[in-house]
C-alpha cells in the first residue's frame, strides 16, 4: 500500500511538472520596460517551467491587443484612459511593476555632459532652436564647445507610453506645447525624424550627429549615449540616476495606481519619470481561458511585484515604492475566475 501511494504521489508531481512546461502566457506592449521584462520571464521560466511569450511593440499595440482579448497580459507606460476602458469587453486592472525614467539622449562630438531646461527642451521639440550654438544653449552651457551642427529631433514614430510620458511632461512645463501638439502616445510632431520603438530612436542618436531624442534610460546606457541633466521644478539639474528616479516616485499613489510622475516636486527627483504598467482583465475566465492559465498569470504578476523588484537596480530601473506594492497586492486580491478570487487575501 505504501508503494502504491508514494507511486500516486509521484505521478502527480511529474503530471504537474508536465502542464507547468505547456502553460505560455502571451504578452505585448511598452518597449521601455522591455529589458527589465526579458530577464524577469526568462528567471521566471527557469524557476517555475512558466514560459511568457512578450513582444515589445509598443504600449499603444499593447493595449489594442488586450482590448481585442489576442494576449493574456498587455504592457503600458501611460495608463489607459477613461474613454479607452469603457470600450473594454470587461474591467482592466493596471498593476505596476517599476519606475523607469525617459532619458535626453544626445549626439555631440567632443560633448558628454548637456544641462536643458524646460523651456529649451521644449523649443527644441517645437523647431525654434535648430542649431547646436544658438546662444540660448550657450547661457546654460557656457563650459560647452558646441560644434555648429543642425539640431536632429528624433522621436517615436510608433503608438508608445514613453512618447505619453514625454508629452505629458512638455504639457506641464509649457502651455504652448499643450495647446500646439499636446500629451498622447502619439501626437503630431512639429520637427524631427521617427524610429520605432526605444531601439529604433536609440538608433537614430548614435548613427546621426547632432542629434537628440527621448529614451528609456537602459537603452542609452546600453548603446553607450551620453544624456542631459534636466533642470526639475526645485531648479537643480539633474540626471537620470536610480536615486532621483526613486525621489519622483515618493508621492501618494492613487487605489487604480493610473498616476503621473512626471514634473516632480521632490528637490532631488528626476523631472521624466514614470511608473510602468501590466494590464489584465480582472475576470478572467473569457474565450475559453482555462483556470491553470488564469492562475499562472497571478501567480506571476505577484511574483514580478515582489521578488522580482531584486532585479530592477542592476537594470537600471527603480524599485516600486512599498506603497505601490501595498496597491498592487489588493488590485491582484481581485482578480477572479468566474467569480472566485484567483489569490487568498493572506497572499
Amino acid at each position: 500500500m505504501r508503494r502504491i501511494w508514494l507511486g500516486v504521489l509521484v505521478f502527480l508531481l511529474l503530471a504537474s511538472v508536465a502542464w507547468a512546461g505547456k502553460v505560455t502566457l502571451l504578452g505585448a506592449g511598452a518597449t521601455f520596460p522591455y529589458p527589465l521584462y526579458h530577464k524577469w520571464f526568462d528567471v521566471y521560466y527557469k524557476m517555475t517551467g512558466i514560459k511568457v511569450n512578450y513582444q515589445a511593440i509598443g504600449s499603444g499595440g499593447g493595449i489594442r491587443q488586450l482590448l481585442a482579448r489576442t494576449v493574456d497580459f498587455g504592457a503600458t507606460d501611460a495608463p489607459m484612459t477613461d474613454e479607452e476602458l469603457a470600450r473594454a469587453p470587461g474591467k482592466i486592472l493596471h498593476i505596476p511593476t517599476a519606475v523607469g525614467a525617459v532619458a535626453i539622449g544626445f549626439n555631440l562630438p567632443g560633448v558628454r555632459e548637456l544641462k536643458l531646461t524646460p523651456e529649451v527642451l521644449v523649443d527644441i521639440y517645437l523647431g525654434k532652436i535648430r542649431k547646436w550654438n544658438d546662444p540660448r544653449l550657450k547661457e546654460i552651457n557656457p563650459e560647452v564647445k558646441f560644434p555648429p551642427l543642425p539640431v536632429m529631433v528624433a522621436y517615436r514614430s510608433d503608438g508608445s507610453g514613453t512618447t505619453y510620458v514625454f508629452t505629458d511632461y512638455l504639457c506641464k512645463v509649457s502651455e504652448e506645447w499643450c495647446k500646439r501638439v499636446g500629451r498622447g502616445k502619439a501626437v503630431r510632431w512639429p520637427v524631427g525624424m521617427g524610429g520605432k520603438g526605444n531601439a529604433g530612436v536609440a538608433g537614430l542618436i548614435k548613427q546621426i550627429p547632432g542629434c537628440i531624442g527621448y529614451i528609456e534610460i537602459s537603452y542609452a546606457e546600453k548603446n553607450h549615449i551620453p544624456v542631459a541633466a534636466i533642470r526639475n521644478r526645485a531648479g537643480k539639474f539633474v540626471k537620470p540616476t536610480l536615486q532621483a528616479i526613486t525621489a519622483a516616485a515618493n508621492i501618494d499613489i492613487p487605489d487604480d495606481t493610473r498616476c503621473s510622475l512626471t514634473d516632480t516636486p521632490a528637490p532631488d527627483g528626476y523631472p521624466i519619470a514614470a511608473l510602468t504598467w501590466i494590464i489584465i482583465y480582472q475576470e478572467q475566465a473569457y474565450g475559453n481561458r482555462p483556470y491553470e492559465k488564469a492562475k499562472a498569470l497571478v501567480d506571476l504578476l505577484w511574483w514580478c511585484i515582489h521578488d522580482a523588484q531584486e532585479m530592477n537596480e542592476k537594470l537600471l530601473y527603480g524599485r516600486l515604492p512599498e506603497i505601490a506594492v501595498k496597491k498592487a497586492e489588493k488590485i491582484l486580491q481581485s482578480v477572479t475566475y468566474q467569480g472566485k478570487p484567483l489569490l487568498s487575501t493572506n497572499q
